[in-house]
């Protein structure tokens, strides 16, 4: 079934395909604002005007400037430029063996550090963590139902729980408290730090251990990747010059 035009100007005709080409073409993070109907609409508006200068300059015959002129061949310039790379790039890859290679030749690069898991309260008073720690400790509460009663933290939803982190992904203040504890163990005073005041139990600890090659093979393949463009890249160059005469007036940096 034939596609229907959205809009028409000038006899030229504008397509939902183009909208969607074009909300396709924005990054991640605007492209939901543009699928909805009002989104669509702005867009639309968008195409219609820029079809509409086409048209006047056209009628101007802006395309026989001298201007224009140098601005396409400069833009063609540009095109060739990145063109050629590009092509002269996807002939380069890197192999399975030389990933496993590197991995087995670098394993200090290749340490997955030490995390613990925690859970913890975040209240707003000491005085408040204070008495929270002493109804937990007297058995009237379990951690993870303080939590849900009384932290002011999202992770209240589920027990307190903050999955596992490493070093350095916490506030200095939470991570030196947690990694000084053991699993099982409850900080016996309120923890603070900018966000408030928390109470902070320890359920697990995982030490440092190698990552797992298929965890590391696409990070290892991508740096291999990048040292071999570049590597062919300054090859390249150097046969190109052979080729094509450079002369450089350095007196004049």
């Amino acid at each position: 079934m034939e596609q229907k035009p959205l809009a028409t100007v000038n006899g030229k005709n504008i397509y939902a395909s183009n909208l969607d080409n074009l909300i396709n073409s924005l990054p991640p993070e605007q492209q939901q604002q543009f699928k909805t109907r009002e989104g669509r609409r702005t867009l639309l508006d968008e195409l219609i005007a820029q079809d509409l200068f086409y048209f006047e300059a056209k009628e101007a015959k802006y395309d026989e400037t001298q201007e224009f002129k140098d601005l396409m061949k400069d833009t063609e310039e540009k095109m060739l430029k990145t063109s050629a790379i590009a092509n002269f790039m996807k002939d380069v890859a890197v192999t399975d063996a030389e990933c496993e290679a590197y991995f087995n030749e670098h394993p200090e690069l290749f340490i997955v550090p030490e995390s613990v898991r925690a859970s913890h309260i975040l209240l707003p008073a000491e005085q408040q963590a204070k008495d929270i720690i002493k109804e937990i400790k007297d058995g009237k509460k379990s951690f993870e139902q303080a939590a849900h009663d009384y932290s002011v933290c999202p992770s209240k939803d589920n027990g307190g729980d903050l999955n596992y982190f490493q070093k350095g992904r916490m506030v200095p203040a939470f991570e030196d408290a947690a990694f000084a504890m053991q699993p099982g163990e409850m900080s016996d005073e309120p923890v603070k730090s900018d966000f408030g005041y928390h109470i902070i139990k320890v359920t697990d600890r995982q030490p440092e251990q190698p990552m797992p090659y298929d965890v590391a093979k696409e990070e290892i393949r991508n740096h291999l990747l990048g040292q071999k463009q570049n590597k062919e890249f300054l090859k390249h160059v150097d046969e190109l010059k052979e080729k094509y005469p450079v002369e450089m007036n350095l007196g004049l940096f």
